[in-house]
């Protein structure tokens, strides 16, 4: 008689088995992942199945958002269209003066024959929602490789720096915050010029400056701007204020805590920046020539007056032996004691 249990009952490997296998399977995976990025065609697939999922989803937040953005009152509508009409004679005004400053800056590269400076371009992004991961400050937006985001990219908005574009979907993209842990920009003081590299901080709030020196020169309430050096970030964006500066008897370095000039996490329109290649700098003739022959840039007069003061050989004293004084014709004075002057002076 068999006493084995009926297939219905029948549990197979044991539960410490399981275990085993999955872990296995997980660390397998992470490695594969972390190291050897084998599975980011699978995460792009992914993310291209679940995106009409998510957009399902967060169709009746978007329809609770829309809804009560058409009762808002007519007050508020007019207080943000006069207030957008101030930023607007503002923004117009120093867009005029960075155009002039911009061709300013472009003809003395010309003359100098500088390098042009690479531009910048930049695509508008919503915040869709907050990524899953408790432990991390990153949050997904609507816009991926289709619309020309690129892996890096610094994110922004109208005040200064939000974050950074750490991985990038055909339709969407992932933006670690500046707030994050693991996210680190370098930044110059206004201020003095001190430059250094800024941290976040593992509560997601506060930033944090690191290896600064008890002597260094900062103080309360000094701005804080990228400094270019990591060739992402563009120099000169906003990116925190100076909230306390600790220093401590005998450390060496001070303990800096800032706080983020824009709030990180009240944006919802975004701008993702990313460099474009410069067009070929072409030099006028003039400029050109006058580089190369400052006699041409000057014009023909002034090429006359080069050469004829290169050729002209300056005139030495008379009273040299082998030389004679010029002779002039208007005085036969001159003429008759010129002779006489010059052998007493060979005697």
């Amino acid at each position: 008689m068999e006493y084995s249990p009926p297939p219905l009952f029948k549990q197979g490997p044991s539960a410490i088995a399981r275990l085993i296998i999955f872990v296995a399977l997980a660390l397998g995976l992470l490695i594969c992942d972390a190291r050897y990025r084998k599975l980011e065609a699978l995460r792009q697939v992914i993310g291209i199945g679940l995106y009409p999922l998510q957009r399902v989803a967060l169709a009746p937040r978007d329809l609770v958002r829309n809804i009560s953005g058409f009762f808002v009152t007519l007050n508020t509508l007019r207080a943000d269209n006069q207030e957008l009409k101030t930023r607007n004679l503002k923004l117009a005004l120093q867009a005029l003066q960075a155009v002039q400053l911009g061709s300013e800056n472009a003809h003395l590269r010309a003359l100098l024959q500088f390098e042009q400076r690479e531009t910048m371009s930049a695509v508008l992004a919503e915040i869709q929602y907050d990524a899953h991961d408790p432990f991390t400050q990153k949050v997904v937006i609507d816009r991926g490789l289709r619309q020309g985001i690129q892996a890096g990219a610094p994110v922004v908005n109208d005040e200064g720096v939000i974050g950074q574009v750490t991985r990038v979907y055909p339709l969407q993209a992932e933006v670690t915050l500046l707030t994050d842990k693991d996210q680190a920009v370098p930044v110059q003081l206004v201020r003095t010029g001190v430059r250094s590299i800024i941290y976040g901080t593992p509560r997601g709030d506060l930033l944090e400056l690191r290896y600064i020196p008890v002597s260094t020169d900062i103080q309360v309430d000094d701005q804080l701007v990228t400094s270019g050096l990591d060739g992402v970030f563009p120099p000169g964006l906003p990116v925190a204020k100076v909230l306390r500066v600790d220093r401590q008897d005998g450390a060496e370095f001070a303990r800096v805590i800032c706080v983020p000039y824009t709030p990180v996490r009240g944006a919802r329109q975004l701008l993702v920046l990313h460099y474009e290649d410069p067009p070929p700098l072409e030099l006028n003739d003039a400029a050109h020539n006058g580089l190369k022959n400052p006699a041409k840039a000057t014009g023909d007069n002034s090429e006359a007056k080069a050469k004829a003061s290169a050729n002209t050989v300056p005139t030495e004293p008379t009273k040299r032996k082998n030389i004679k004084p010029p002779i002039s014709a208007k005085s036969p004075q001159q003429n008759s004691t010129a002779p006489d002057t010059t052998n007493k002076d060979a005697r």
